[in-house]
């Protein structure tokens, strides 16, 4: 073993830079403890703990990283962001890896095509209407899946409540909302 990667992994040595300036994440400001893998509760969903696909990108794996499964398992619960002691913001990074994933045409993992569809569409929904239209993003849903009826019973008890209104409501600012869509991401 010489010491160097191997001819099989591609190495991006610009790659943590570029997702710490787009995602406004501080990835390398993570010293590796684990406490946001420890916290997590889907980790047992994940093929690369948390701290691990930071390490990706610190490490400049691109492809590893885009391709890992865990960033669509991440549920954004911020349990990890809360248990950082350096608050590394892993939800917002794990979006932000998603996003560049779908950006790259990153071929996803099988299981993950309707998580994947499922980001866009709710993300689109909001672009469109400045929150989600619960309506209209399931049926999008339905339709990606081709799976229109098995909760059917369920939708409708939904509707009868209340809870899935046929035309979406309009929200204050919703020109705002478009420009956080093409916004350059900033630290919050």
């Amino acid at each position: 073993m010489t010491g160097s990667l191997p001819d099989t992994v591609a190495y991006d040595p610009g790659f943590l830079q570029e997702v710490e300036r787009a995602s406004g994440v501080k990835a390398s400001a993570c010293f590796q403890c684990r406490k946001c893998s420890a916290g997590c509760p889907l980790t047992f969903a994940m093929d690369h703990y948390p701290d691990r696909v930071i390490r990706l990108v610190q490490l400049g794996l691109r492809r590893e990283a885009l391709a890992s499964q865990s960033i669509w398992a991440c549920a954004a619960c911020e349990t990890c962001l809360t248990r950082c002691p350096n608050e590394v913001d892993i939800p917002r990074l794990m979006d932000h890896l998603k996003q560049l994933a779908l950006k790259e045409g990153v071929p996803l993992p099988p299981a993950e095509k309707n998580v994947a569809a499922m980001h866009r569409i709710f993300l689109a929904n909001i672009r469109r209407w400045g929150r989600v239209h619960e309506l209209g993003v399931m049926g999008q849903y339905k339709r990606h899946t081709r799976d229109l009826f098995s909760d059917i019973g369920l939708g409708w008890q939904m509707f009868r409540m209340g809870r899935l209104k046929i035309l979406p409501s309009r929200v204050k600012g919703l020109r705002e909302v478009r420009q956080m869509f093409s916004a350059p991401a900033t630290r919050g």
